[in-house]
């Protein structure tokens, strides 16, 4: 069901009358859950359009991706520590990199987004260093993809096993690529047993 017919479905409760204030505060609270999701979605596709058209702004400058990442797990720690077994390797001397800030924080928000999503048992986020790159990588269990999905799982609105699982990627890592891509990084996946990884590679400044 989209969020849309799930609003309303409940909007159509809510006209029947007959319900109890508790369960109209409820069925309220599920439509605004639901608007929330669908105004999502919608600014996500239309931050999509914007990239492939080449419309979105992107300042490339020496970032400190360390304090991004770090900055971005803290914010998020409730709901990781309640999901994962969380691993963070991130090195102190970690070098800083091209890119724009705010583009690098929605990069890592939708891949942290992405894990809630998909993801279960445990969560590892790693950095290193070698050359003039530094790769990143967001390593999650409880894959449901095979490595024939892998070349997909950045195109929007793939889907992995719909039927079976109920579950797709939404517009989220498509966002990923995108915004990598402008940044003059690169991103691709990998696959080991139910081990679904993420990696990103930027330029150090």
């Amino acid at each position: 069901r989209t969020p849309l017919t799930s609003i309303l479905g409940y909007l159509q409760l809510l006209e029947q009358g007959g319900l109890s204030e508790e369960e109209r505060q409820n069925y309220l609270a599920i439509i605004e859950s639901r608007a929330r999701v669908l105004q999502g979605l919608i600014t996500s596709f239309y931050d999509l359009s914007r990239l492939e058209a080449g419309e979105y702004p992107i300042t490339r400058e020496k970032v400190d991706l360390k304090e991004v990442i770090g900055t971005l797990l803290a914010a998020f720690y409730d709901e990781l520590e309640g999901k994962f077994r969380v691993e963070v390797d991130l090195p102190g001397d970690l070098p800083p990199v091209w890119g724009d800030r705010a583009a690098l924080e929605r990069v890592y928000t939708n891949l942290i987004r992405n894990a809630l999503e998909h993801g279960a048992e445990a969560l590892t986020i790693r950095a290193r260093y070698t050359g003039q790159e530094v790769e990143t990588s967001f390593t999650n269990g409880g894959a449901a993809i095979t490595e024939e999905d892998l070349p997909r799982v950045f195109d929007r609105f793939f889907t992995s096993d719909q039927t079976r699982t109920g579950r797709n990627t939404g517009l989220g890592l498509a966002i990923v690529k995108a915004l990598t891509l402008q940044m003059k990084g690169r991103a691709w996946a990998e696959l080991e047993g139910d081990r679904f990884s993420v990696l990103l590679s930027w330029k150090r400044a």
